[in-house]
């Protein structure tokens, strides 16, 4: 089992990274850095950052927004990234939300596993460079010939020869997301996961796999969730700590029809909670929502309290990476003192 950490830009008017964290991690040999994008500080920029001030550990998108770009402007920005890095860019790709698409971008969200599809598709038809591109899709078609194209587009083929093998991530929780990362994706980054309930995740995965006609084999697929970790020798605090974050996806993240998180919390087994936590999130009551979130749903998701609780809860981890349900454990909101924590029991 491998670890990986995610980053941020410190917020505020003038936002810094937190590259005192990137630096220990890749002294203590973890596998990987993942910074996503919301409405703020983009995740390429960052990424690209810490590809140029480290040597070995690998950086991620967690992910790129599709709508935000076209597939061939993230193919440009994967292969710009995999030769300067030497190969130690992961490219995460992912639909958005469509509070995100439609109130920050301007585009309509439609389908987003129909668009995540072609999207990845096209990527890899340009990192392959067998022909020169053209697509026929239902979201994009390329050359462009719909209203207002001049006629003058032709199939083009990359200037760049890159690695065809880039690895690929998507980041799902649906069953549907989960079974299309099986089916094109090299890893997937859930937002988070129960090593009880694993199987939640992997086994849309192999559903994927086995649809696509591809090996049934969870070895070659990086399950990487996201994992809040919180150290500290009041195991209640270190709960209550990570509570208003999970209460803003599971309450907050989308619309009271239609939140990814809310039904995946309600298929861990919390749907009473998840419920009454999106009720209180939408009325307003932040603080209230954040209080019903579940001790055990905390305890189940994220590695909390003293560090000799953190090491035992880590097993659990390993026992499902032995039957490949998690390749990279992502420790989200880490301190210095986390990682080595996390590194002496796993690395």
């Amino acid at each position: 089992m491998r670890l990986g950490i995610t980053i941020g830009m410190i917020r505020g008017a003038r936002p810094r990274l937190e590259m005192e964290l990137v630096e220990e991690a890749e002294r203590l040999g973890f596998h990987s850095v993942w910074c996503g994008e919301a409405y703020g500080t983009d995740a390429v920029t960052p990424v690209a950052w810490v590809l140029a001030r480290t040597t070995r550990i690998k950086a991620g998108t967690g992910i790129m927004q599709i709508p935000a770009r076209t597939p061939a402007c993230a193919a440009m920005t994967a292969m710009t990234l995999q030769a300067l890095s030497g190969n130690r860019f992961l490219c995460g790709v992912g639909p958005s939300g469509p509070q995100v698409v439609e109130g920050w971008h301007g585009v309509p969200y439609g389908d987003g596993l129909g668009r995540t599809r072609e999207y990845i598709e096209i990527i890899r038809r340009i990192l392959a460079r067998e022909a020169p591109l053209e697509y026929a899709g239902t979201h994009y078609q390329i050359p462009y010939r719909g209203p207002g194209a001049t006629g003058l587009g032709k199939p083009l083929k990359s200037i760049c020869h890159a690695d065809p093998d880039l690895p690929i991530y998507t980041a799902s929780i649906t069953p549907a997301g989960l079974r299309l990362a099986g089916e094109i994706a090299d890893g997937t980054l859930p937002i988070f996961l129960s090593p009880e309930k694993a199987d939640l995740v992997a086994g849309p995965i192999l559903e994927g796999m086995r649809k696509a006609g591809r090996a049934a084999d969870l070895s070659r697929f990086d399950i990487a969730p996201y994992t809040k970790i919180r150290v500290g020798a009041d195991l209640q605090a270190c709960r209550d700590a990570i509570k208003p974050e999970l209460a803003l996806y599971i309450g907050g993240m989308g619309a009271r029809s239609k939140n990814f998180y809310n039904t995946y919390a309600a298929r861990l087994g919390y749907e009473a909670a998840a419920r009454r936590i999106q009720d209180l999130y939408l009325d307003g009551k932040r603080k209230e929502a954040a209080a019903a979130v579940p001790d055990a749903l905390c305890d189940e998701v994220a590695l909390l309290g003293p560090p000799e609780r953190i090491r035992d809860r880590l097993q659990a981890w390993k026992a499902i990476a032995r039957e490949g349900k998690v390749g990279t454990v992502v420790l989200a909101g880490a301190t210095v003192e986390a990682l080595r924590v996390a590194a002496e029991a796993v690395l």
